[in-house]
């Protein structure tokens, strides 16, 4: 059994809003100091208040996952100034709505870039030091894009997720006696900013009202509903715990039964 996560530090990228938000707090209530990193450094710092009001220590960093410059003096700053790094939630995400044959190279590389090549360079530059520690736990966060394509619409999305999920099952089997698991979270419909964003350009180029997107989304979900953000920061929570110490390259489903392969 692995140790209580009490006092240990974390490090959730895109945390300024939406899904990362929530995490970076669910981090925080479990006994967790956490780094809040996101591209809007006054959104970050809008939750690292929110974190010292739980009372753990935090670090609020602007910080262009893209680039790996920032990157670097993300995991840097950290150590320097939190002393340690026990897990990583790779959570950082964009996407672009538009049809396969539609899609430019700077559209690729815009989505690829932050989507699939951040999360591994991430990887390796936290894995560097856990396998050093012998002890950390990475949790990438995914989509049920990157398992099932639902819709033509986002097809760079469905693909760097997929590869998310890919490169997580690599980095597992590859690490697995070092004493470091990563896992991650395929996440469903979700009542975030970004699904707000995503339902108006869907409705753009469908010509269709977003509230009518958003009706033919619950309609596709078995459950009946979007799923709160809570729910997916509840499983992370998990994966990052001592309660799933046996458990490494797995690629958890949170979609109200979208998914049930």
């Amino acid at each position: 059994m692995e140790p209580p996560v009490t006092g240990q530090v974390a490090i959730v990228t895109g945390a300024g809003q939406g899904m990362g938000r929530d995490i970076a707090l669910r981090l925080a209530s479990d006994g967790m100091d956490v780094v809040i990193a996101d591209l809007q450094r006054d959104l970050a710092e809008r939750v690292a208040n929110e974190v010292r009001a739980l009372g753990r220590r935090t670090l609020a960093l602007g910080v262009d996952v893209a680039k790996a410059d920032d990157r670097q003096y993300l995991i840097d700053t950290t150590l320097a100034q939190l002393g340690r790094l026990d897990a990583l939630v790779n959570n950082a995400a964009i996407q672009r709505v538009s049809l396969p044959l539609d899609v430019t190279e700077d559209h690729w590389d815009a989505v690829m870039d932050v989507n699939a090549k951040a999360v591994y360079f991430c990887c390796l530059q936290a894995l560097r030091h856990m396998v050093s520690q012998h002890s950390g736990r990475i949790v990438n966060m995914a989509s049920m894009a990157g398992k099932a394509a639902s819709t033509p619409y986002h097809p760079i999305y469905n693909i760097s997720k997929a590869a998310v999920i890919a490169m997580t099952k690599t980095f597992a089997l590859a690490l697995a006696t070092e004493g470091v698991r990563i896992n991650a979270v395929c996440p469903g419909v979700i009542e975030t900013p970004m699904q707000d964003v995503v339902d108006r350009e869907f409705a753009r180029v469908t010509g269709k009202q977003p509230v009518e997107i958003r009706a033919e989304r619950v309609g596709r979900i078995p459950m009946s509903k979007i799923g709160p953000p809570e729910d997916v920061a509840a499983v992370v929570s998990f994966l990052i715990g001592p309660d799933s110490c046996y458990m490494t390259g797995q690629a958890l489903d949170v979609t109200g039964g979208m998914i049930t392969y």
